[in-house]
């Protein structure tokens, strides 16, 4: 019999240093440290510990906050130092008896989720000056050595205890959920039979053998362990960026009742069409104009807010509404509004607040791609799907367009690199695979797009004069929504990551399709699975039979 299932529904993908239950950030000048101080007792629903510093969503909805606030609120740091707070454990990962109970829903969304953590971190690193490194003054086991992986550097404390170790596949009969596999062989490059071994070695690899086979970058005694990580974090940080001042986030606090969810500049609202939602963004007639000094316009900046909210609004899609199958995107506002705000961005890049809210609007529009829905964007009356939010439209399955006088779309120098896709790429690079010459023309044409120019142009799936516009619409999304939601979410992962592949996709690929067959297995999680009888005396019966 298959277990309860007890996912928490109702919480709020916010949180705040002054909220953390699990996560300890300080600040000291150019190097901050983030502490692994997991609350045994405080996981997000009842029937679990969390023990030798596990985690479940709660500890990774603070750790992504955090990765986040440092970048806005403490640009200053160039250097940060993750390790734990108790002694001889880092982490032991994922709680295991957390994911036993979890839906299967649940437990393919919180990997994604934490993927998408371990890859912000990743982007600090490239991007925003903020070196991490992962001091292992203890265990890391499982997820609590996935998060290292995510770091640029990884010691680990030779006290001839402490070891790393992915023990998935032999304790569990599931992969490492967060990327370890693909890290460790395609960003640490470990050789391919020493990474065998060491993913089949339950007990994992200690000391100067984890260094030999690049799993660690050095081990230090316990006596001279922390006053190597302090120095290494400081030659890292290399003074910091003392010129940058923070911009605190403040909350969200959108309003929710029967219709959906409403933001400042966002709604998520529930269609009358069943499993289907519209994400509708509203671009202001006002939007502040940057000062000589960026970072003083604060969180309120128009991009900034309007991204965070749409972030907010993906995640509660994802994990709280399962049922709903078809989004449609619509934006609302004057086109030459968007455009004024990317040329300004454009020519502010270099400020490290305009960068920073660049990068999140990049991390955004990358959840969007890899959410587990179908995106339809609308384009009609008084939309203004130009440069930054055409991205949106261009993310989509599918895009419609009312052919109608003064309903256009328009490109701006942002559709030029700055938001790429995970696999490298623009979204305009990605539609036009078989003609990237095509790209240069699209970008170089200034002027917004009629309907049928833009059809013309591949720039919409299909173009409707007003008279077919609501039964086309209405007939695509009827059939959408009728469709297998699985082979729909197989098949759209897919389709958008044409071109190359990265690390990125991957993880995204490779691991989370892998990992959804897996989580579905009786090996893994029948009445004799392996997840199922974790902490049992009874061992896991396996159907030895590989397909």
């Amino acid at each position: 019999m298959a277990k309860h299932t007890k996912d928490p529904i109702n919480f709020s993908f916010e949180a705040h240093p002054s909220t953390y239950r699990h996560i300890q950030m300080e600040v000291n000048g150019a190097v901050a440290t983030l502490k692994l101080n997991i609350q045994e007792q405080s996981g997000m629903v009842d029937g679990y510990d969390l023990k030798l510093n596990s985690y479940d969503i709660g500890v990774d909805l603070e750790l992504a906050d955090a990765v986040n606030r440092l970048r806005f609120e403490h640009p200053e740091v160039g250097s940060v130092i993750i390790t734990s707070a108790l002694d001889g454990v880092f982490s032991s990962g994922a709680n295991i008896f957390m994911l036993g109970s979890s839906s299967h829903a649940f437990k393919v969304n919180f990997c994604k989720f934490t993927n998408e953590t371990r890859l912000s971190i990743e982007d600090a690193t490239a991007f925003s000056g903020q070196t991490y490194i992962a001091a292992l003054n203890g265990i890391a086991s499982g997820g609590g050595y996935e998060l290292p992986l995510a770091c640029e550097e990884i010691y680990l404390v030779d006290d001839r205890r402490a070891a790393v170790s992915l023990p998935e596949v032999p304790y569990l009969g599931v992969l490492p959920g967060t990327g370890g596999l693909t890290r460790v062989v395609d960003k640490r490059k470990v050789r391919r039979d020493l990474a065998d071994i060491f993913c089949t070695l339950a007990e994992g690899i200690k000391g100067k053998r984890a260094v030999k086979w690049g799993l660690v970058d050095a081990v230090f005694p316990p006596s001279k362990f922390n006053e190597a990580i302090t120095e290494r974090a400081t030659a890292l940080a290399d003074g910091g960026h003392p010129d940058r001042k923070g911009v605190a986030l403040e909350a969200l606090n959108p309003t929710i009742d029967e219709e959906g969810i409403h933001y400042q500049h966002v709604k998520l609202l529930w269609d009358e069409t069943p499993r289907t939602a519209r994400l509708e963004l509203t671009v202001p007639d006002d939007i502040t104009a940057l000062p000589e000094d960026a970072a003083t316009v604060g969180c309120s900046w128009f991009p900034l807010q309007a991204f965070r909210e749409m972030d907010d609004a993906l995640l509660r899609l994802r994990f709280q509404h399962p049922e709903i199958g078809l989004v449609l995107l619509k934006t609302k506002g004057a086109i030459a509004n968007v455009v004024r705000l990317d040329n300004e961005i454009m020519a502010r890049q270099g400020h490290w607040f305009v960068r920073e809210v660049l990068l999140l609007m990049k991390r955004v529009l990358k959840r969007l791609d890899m959410s587990a829905k179908s995106f339809f964007a609308l384009i009609d009356e008084g939309s203004c799907f130009a440069g930054s939010l055409l991205e949106l439209a261009l993310a989509a399955d599918r895009s419609y367009m009312l052919e109608e006088d003064g309903v256009q779309l328009a490109v701006s120098p942002l559709n030029g690199g700055l938001l790429p896709m995970g696999n490298g790429l623009t979204r305009l690079q990605t539609r036009f695979l078989n003609a990237p010459e095509h790209v240069d023309k699209v970008l170089s044409n200034t002027e917004p797009m009629e309907a049928i120019d833009a059809e013309d142009a591949g720039m919409v799936t299909t173009a409707y004069d007003g008279i077919g516009w609501e039964d086309e619409l209405r007939l695509a999304i009827e059939e959408r929504v009728s469709m297998s939601p699985d082979a729909l979410t197989g098949m759209e992962a897919n389709l958008r990551y044409a071109g190359p592949e990265t690390m990125e996709t991957k993880i995204f690929g490779r691991l989370t399709a892998w990992q959804n067959w897996i989580f579905q297995r009786p090996n893994t999680v029948g009445e004799k699975g392996a997840l199922t009888l974790y902490g049992e005396p009874e061992s896991a019966e396996f159907d030895f039979r590989r397909t």
